[in-house]
């Protein structure tokens, strides 16, 4: 995973004032071309979040049945993924996506991601550049930033 790089992917970022996830992903729908569509659900069987890429259009699932905190951070989790231009595969979780979206042909999907946990390399990375995107719209910086403003000063 490459932070110098997800770090500079955040600073690139337009990001609305005051932060609002829905507004920030209708901005990275503009940039990319294509609609993003955020899909409440509740019983996610296994995963808190479900990005589904058809040939149109983005879809990311996401659990309602939880705090608001965790529901932003999910989306942004996922969000990462489409900014990160991740491929993931999994056929369990596109079969997910079908009990989610009987009428979308399948043959229109092209990838699918869920968030089970951090175990690949994608994941990491979705979930490091969420945490960086929240730490900017929450504190105005990123931990990076903060610790190099606390250092400015010393010569020691």
């Amino acid at each position: 995973m490459n932070t110098r790089r997800l770090r500079k992917l955040v600073r690139g970022l337009d990001v609305p004032v005051p932060f609002d996830v829905r507004t920030f992903a209708g901005r990275i729908a503009a940039h990319r071309g294509r609609p993003i569509h955020l899909m409440p659900v509740t019983g996610l069987t296994g995963v808190c979040g479900l990005w589904i890429a058809t040939d149109a259009a983005d879809i990311i699932f996401h659990e309602q049945g939880t705090p608001p905190a965790h529901q932003e951070h999910i989306l942004l989790h996922e969000l990462s993924h489409l900014l990160c231009d991740h491929y993931p595969v999994s056929m369990d979780l596109a079969a997910q996506a079908q009990e989610l979206l009987p009428s979308l042909d399948p043959a229109l999907v092209r990838r699918v991601l869920g968030r089970t946990g951090y175990s690949t390399d994608e994941e990491r990375e979705a979930e490091m550049l969420a945490t960086l995107i929240r730490q900017r719209v929450h504190t105005g910086t990123t931990l990076s930033d903060r610790l190099r403003n606390a250092f400015d000063g010393f010569h020691g």
